[in-house]
C-alpha cells in the first residue's frame, strides 16, 4: 500500500510540474520584426517596418517607411492587442490618431484594415 502512494504522489507532481511548465513558457506571439503593407492608399501602395517590444507589459515600438532608413519614424501611440488580434494605433501625417487593426491568420501572418484599405503583416525572420 505505501508503494501505491508514493506511486501517486510521484504522478501528481509530475502532471502539476508539467501543467505550470506549459503554461511559463508561452511565446509573446506578437513582440518582434514586422513589415505591414498598406494596399491602395492616396500616397500609394506604403510599407512599414516595426519592432514590437513588451515594456513594462505592453507591447510598443514605432513605424518607419520600409526601405527608408532615413524617413521619420511614427511612434506607436497605444496598442491593444488579444490573443488573435493587434490594434496599432499612431499619428497620421494628417494630425490624427488612426489605427490598424490585424488579426492573425498564421504564425507569421496578420490581414486586417486601416480604415478602408487592406493591410497585411508579415513577420521578418532574422
Amino acid at each position: 500500500m505505501k508503494k501505491a502512494s508514493l506511486f501517486f504522489i510521484a504522478l501528481f507532481l509530475g502532471v502539476l510540474t508539467k501543467g505550470f511548465s506549459q503554461t511559463a513558457s508561452a511565446p509573446d506571439f506578437f513582440a518582434g520584426k514586422w513589415e505591414i503593407a498598406l494596399e491602395g492608399t492616396p500616397m500609394g501602395d506604403v510599407k512599414f517596418a516595426t519592432n514590437l517590444v513588451r515594456k513594462d507589459g505592453k507591447l510598443t515600438g514605432d513605424l518607419a517607411r520600409a526601405g527608408e532608413p532615413n524617413a521619420e519614424k511614427r511612434p506607436i501611440t497605444k496598442i491593444e492587442e488579444t490573443d488573435k488580434t493587434l490594434k496599432i494605433y499612431f499619428e497620421s501625417s494628417q494630425g490624427g490618431e488612426i489605427s490598424i487593426d490585424l488579426t492573425k491568420v498564421d504564425d507569421n501572418n496578420l490581414k486586417g484594415t486601416l480604415m478602408d484599405f487592406t493591410a497585411t503583416a508579415k513577420r521578418v525572420k532574422e
